[in-house]
């Protein structure tokens, strides 16, 4: 039997603790609620009107605001309208943009890392400097100076004319690049297997078309701008990296590449997963820069959910469609990260805890 002394300790102890996880309540309070105001509350909101018939007149919550379940989910995705193609479109565009700019921008940034890590480098805070500069940058500055590199007329096709290439009008070729590629192999027309066939209302022929030569210009402005925030994860990851670890792994006899594809990138799986993770998410919400630019166009194809999304509540005054398609592509996003993290699970964990399972068992049979 524990003596008074010890219950009363024990006592104290508790009530202590309870002190404590009183008053770091009481410190994050405002920020529960700021959060609860500005962000849980909207998402309610916004949930509701994507079930619901509001048209951006009065409250969403009035009683002239009838509940129409999911017809507004039904008719992007099965409605075979225009509402259909328009979010096919999207979803195809902005497929081939998170495809190209995702793994180009996580290979810059490492290579840039590994790169401005290296001692033997002369100036390397300049050049860290000026590889993160343009992620600071406005993204609307960038994009008015990607309108103008990408002119018709301008230093992109200009550069390209001294090797006897005729660049494109960049922002106004509606050509998939697949398709551009299949013409010069001579498939001019869609094969019919995949013309007569579609999902999300356009054909599959539409779907194998590629980013547009207008997307290929938001792409190479992705990576040129985004590079530079997790080039600083990566350096940041690689200076926990101690010498010891490559001196062992030289000693072995490895050379360069084989101790950075078995000693350095395995131990920046956190930071690649952070960075991918981001990445995905980044790219599946661009928005600025196709409002900025094109707005679409040319011919939709660099249209992408969330300006369709924007377009739908704002200019079509179809708030409840616009709520519909923001939420699929939440669930979109959600589904692409919990793929991405199981794929860069940490297998051999995975492998002990099956082994435990198994010793586990055995001995239960026993």
């Amino acid at each position: 039997m524990a003596s008074p002394g010890k219950v009363r300790a024990r006592g104290g102890l508790g009530s202590n603790k309870a002190r404590q996880a009183f008053a770091g309540w009481i410190f994050i309070a405002p920020v529960v609620v700021l959060l609860g105001l500005f962000l849980f509350v909207p998402v309610l909101m916004a949930a509701w009107v994507s079930v619901s018939d509001w048209t951006g007149r009065g409250s969403p919550f009035s009683s002239d605001v009838g509940f129409v379940g999911a017809e507004n989910y039904s008719r992007i995705l099965f409605g075979g309208g225009l509402d259909t193609q328009d979010f096919g479109t999207a979803i195809r565009n902005n497929f081939y943009y998170v495809l190209l700019v995702v793994p180009l921008q996580t290979a810059l940034s490492i290579f840039l890392a590994v790169l401005v890590s290296k001692r033997i480098l002369r100036g390397r805070g300049f050049f860290r400097t000026a590889f993160y500069f343009p992620s600071v940058t406005s993204s609307v500055a960038i994009t008015v100076l990607w309108l103008f590199l990408f002119n018709a007329t301008g230093v992109i096709n200009k550069i390209l004319s001294w090797v006897s290439i005729d660049g494109p009008n960049w922002f106004a070729d509606p050509r998939g690049v697949l398709h551009i590629v299949f013409g010069v192999l001579g498939v001019d027309t869609a094969p019919s297997a995949l013309a007569g066939s579609e999902f999300l209302g356009i054909s599959w022929w539409e779907w194998l078309a590629g980013p547009s030569v207008a997307m290929s210009a938001f792409i190479m402005m992705a990576i040129f701008t985004t590079s530079g925030t997790f080039m600083l994860l990566f350096i940041a990851a690689l200076q926990n990296i101690g010498p010891e670890i490559h001196e062992a792994a030289m000693i072995d006899q490895a050379n360069a590449w084989q101790r950075f594809w078995h000693v350095t990138l395995p131990m920046l799986r956190p930071t690649l997963f952070t960075v991918l993770t981001l990445g995905l998410i980044g790219t599946w919400q661009v928005f600025d820069q196709i409002y900025t630019g094109t707005r679409g166009g040319p011919a939709k194809t660099t249209l992408t959910p969330a300006y369709l999304a924007f377009n739908a509540a704002f200019n079509q005054q179809d708030w409840g469609e616009g709520a519909a398609i923001a939420f699929l592509l939440f669930a979109i996003i959600v589904f692409f990260t919990l793929v991405q993290r199981w794929v860069l699970r940490d297998r051999d964990k995975v492998s002990t805890r099956g082994r435990r399972a198994r010793a586990v068992a055995v001995e239960g049979e026993r």
